[in-house]
């Protein structure tokens, strides 16, 4: 194995911008490291994938470039391999890049590529698909399905696409076997079974997950009323959503999950459909990652502040483009009401102008 090699995968469509910048940027960053690498761009779904597993117990570092489901097929390609993987986030949630503690600014990320420690991580297996934070069955995979198909992406879609089919979703009966357990039956709004603690954009699933311990935290939301929403959302987005009444919580190795004839499932956010009877299990330090140094973890707050201002310049800029389109859309509204208006008045003024113009004649 080449273990000083290093391969970088860029997804030039995840993100919002071109990756022209970053690849320069990246280009020049190992070129003045002087080290030995290579940057592939893919050109489909999947494409990922294929790359890592060409070069998976090849090279020493693998680096993905791109989103959770960039991370998400180049880990598939090469867990169980001594070829560690490295992130540049560039994606929407960046769930594990966010749970390992990397960087979301760019230099930052770099410098952890070639200053950070190696470590080993579990993963987790749906019905065999590989996942690497979370994945799940009912309400959040319903919406994964949405989100996938929406243009836009960011936190503000994927919230707009959670409210909308909040609106359509019913509660599901389902029966779990824990581990080799007796089965239990359980109506619940979703099952989330969590490697890592959030999903992404910091949204805790699970607040008590280790992505090193070999064991699965399993989050259930019980059905809950509308005036419940605004708590669940809160507690979510502060690491305390499993101190809510709704909330059902355990720990385990193995899960069997048996639901209605077809269930909506997701695993690190690519949305699936899959059989009534599904399987979740840990398998336990499976992949090797590149995390920050204790120095680097240290210095977090530093990058935080940046980070945070990012985050809130793209969700600002969503939601301008929201509004500008929604402005465009009552505009053209107005328009046609007013041309419709106008058209009666001048309608109407023609035939008093002719009624008077006939009395007159008379």
């Amino acid at each position: 194995m080449e273990s000083s090699k290093i391969i970088i995968i860029v997804n030039p469509k995840s993100g919002s911008g071109s990756k022209k910048t970053i690849i320069e940027r990246i280009d020049k960053f190992f070129t003045e490291k002087k080290a030995e690498y290579s940057i592939i761009q893919t050109e489909y779904a999947g494409h990922a994938e294929k790359i890592a597993k060409e070069y998976a117990g090849k090279v020493g570092t693998i680096v993905a470039v791109g989103g959770d489901g960039t991370v998400n097929e180049i880990a598939r390609g090469i867990r169980d391999s001594e070829t560690a993987l490295a992130i540049i986030p560039y994606g929407s949630g960046n769930g594990l890049a966010r749970d390992l503690c990397i960087p979301m600014r760019l230099s930052a990320a770099l410098k952890t590529i070639t200053n950070g420690d190696k470590i080993l991580i579990d993963y987790g297996l749906i019905n065999e698909h590989p996942f690497f934070c979370t994945c799940g069955t009912g309400f959040d995979a319903s919406v994964s399905l949405k989100f996938a198909d929406s243009n836009k992406r960011g936190l503000l879609t994927y919230i707009e696409k959670t409210l909308t089919e909040w609106l359509n979703y019913s509660p599901i009966e389902y029966e779990l076997t824990i581990d080799d357990n007796a089965p239990q039956k359980i109506k619940a709004f979703l099952i989330a079974c969590a490697n890592a603690s959030q999903y992404g954009n910091n949204a805790y699933i699970a607040p008590e997950a280790d992505i090193t311990d070999g064991i699965m935290d399993v989050t259930i939301v019980l059905p809950f009323n509308v005036w419940e929403i605004p708590g669940l959302v809160v507690q979510l987005f502060t690491n305390t959503i499993d101190k809510n009444s709704k909330i059902k919580t355990f720990k385990c190795r193995k899960l069997h999950i048996s639901g209605k004839d077809e269930n909506p499932a997701h695993f690190d956010g690519d949305p699936i459909i899959l059989s009534k009877e599904i399987d979740v299990e840990i398998i336990n330090k499976g992949l090797h990652v590149i995390i920050p140094n204790e120095k680097d973890k240290k210095d977090r707050f530093k990058y935080s502040l940046s980070q945070r201002y990012d985050i809130t310049i793209k969700d600002i800029q969503h939601c301008t483009e929201y509004i500008e389109d929604a402005n465009e859309k009552m505009e053209k509204q107005i328009k046609k009401h007013n041309d419709a208006v106008l058209g009666f008045i001048k309608k109407t003024n023609d035939d008093i102008l002719n009624s008077i113009k006939n009395l007159l004649n008379k």
